[in-house]
C-alpha cells in the first residue's frame, strides 16, 4: 500500500464515521437518516452547510460549537470520525484491495454503528445487527460453498452462545447482543467468532476491573456496562490478527479430514 491509498482510506473512513454516527443517533430517536433529510444542529435546528460537514476539520474549525447558535457539538462526532479513519487505514494496510478487505470493511461498519447505539441507549437495533451478516454472506459467495457454510456456522455460533446465556440467566441479557454476534458471526466464520467472543469478553472484563479500581462502578450496585463495544473490539482484533493468533496457538482444526479454510482470511 502506498501513502496515497492509505490517505484515501483515512478520508473515506472519516466520512463513513460521520455517516454512521448520524445513522445510529437518528435511528434511536425514530428519525430518518436517508433520502432528502438534511443535517441540522441538534440545538437550534440550523441546516448545516457543506463547510460545516467536513469530517474532523469542521469540528476543529468551529471549536466544537454550532456556528449559528454557539451550542456545543458533542465530542463524540470527531472521536468517531477519527476512530473510523484509523480503522479504515488499518484494514487497507492489513488486507490490501482484496475480498478480505471488503468483508472486514462491511463488518467494521456494523461494529461501529452497533457500538454507538449500545453506548448511547443500551440498545442494539436488529436491522443494524443483521445487515453486516447479510453483506458478509453475500461476499462469501465468491469463496464458494465452504465459505458460505463457514459464515452460516459463524452466525449460528455467535447467536447460539448468547441464546444459551439468556436461557441460563433467565433473561439476564438482552437478545440484541445475540443478534449482533450472530450477524458478525456470518462475517467472521465459526472459528473466528469463538475467538472474537473470547477476546471481547476478556476486553470487557479488563475494562470492568479498571472501572472498579477507580470507583466508577461498585460491586452490587447494578451498574450496567455496554457489552457490544467490547465484543466489537474482539471482532476487529480477530479480523485483523486472527490468522496470526491461530498460527501462534498452532490451531489447525479439521472437518471430515479436510482442512477448513476461514475464507477470506486464509486460515
Amino acid at each position: 500500500m502506498n501513502m496515497q491509498q492509505l490517505i484515501t482510506a483515512g478520508i473515506f473512513g472519516a466520512c463513513m464515521g460521520s455517516f454512521l454516527n448520524v445513522a445510529a443517533h437518528r435511528s434511536l430517536h425514530g428519525r430518518k437518516w436517508w433520502g432528502n433529510e438534511r443535517s441540522v444542529c441538534e440545538s437550534c435546528g440550523h441546516v448545516l452547510g457543506a463547510l460545516e460537514l467536513i469530517p474532523v476539520i469542521s469540528w476543529l474549525a468551529q471549536r466544537g460549537r454550532c456556528r449559528h447558535c454557539g451550542a456545543k457539538i458533542s465530542v463524540r462526532y470527531i472521536l468517531v470520525e477519527i476512530v473510523c479513519a484509523a480503522l479504515a487505514v488499518t484494514i487497507l494496510a492489513r488486507w490490501g484491495l482484496s475480498w478480505a478487505c471488503a468483508i472486514v470493511s462491511a463488518g467494521t461498519c456494523g461494529l461501529v454503528v452497533n457500538s454507538l447505539t449500545d453506548i448511547e441507549s443500551s440498545e442494539v437495533l436488529d436491522v443494524f445487527a443483521l445487515i453486516p451478516g447479510v453483506l458478509g454472506l453475500l461476499v462469501r459467495i465468491a469463496g464458494g460453498k465452504w465459505a458460505v457454510l463457514d459464515g452460516l456456522g459463524g452466525a449460528l455460533a455467535g447467536w447460539g452462545i448468547f441464546a444459551a446465556i439468556i436461557f441460563l440467566s433467565r433473561g439476564g441479557m438482552g437478545w440484541g447482543d445475540a443478534t449482533f454476534m450472530g450477524g458478525m458471526g456470518a462475517v467472521l466464520g465459526w472459528r473466528f467468532t469463538l475467538l472474537a467472543f473470547y477476546t471481547g469478553i476478556m476486553a470487557g472484563g479488563f475494562w470492568a476491573i479498571i472501572l472498579l479500581l477507580i470507583g466508577r462502578v461498585k460491586w452490587g450496585r447494578g451498574d450496567a456496562i455496554p457489552l457490544v463495544p467490547f465484543l466489537a473490539v474482539g471482532c476487529f482484533i480477530v479480523m485483523i490478527f486472527g490468522p496470526e493468533i491461530f498460527a501462534w496457538l498452532s490451531m489447525r482444526l479439521k472437518f471430515g479430514g479436510v482442512f477448513v479454510v476461514s475464507w477470506p482470511f486464509g486460515v
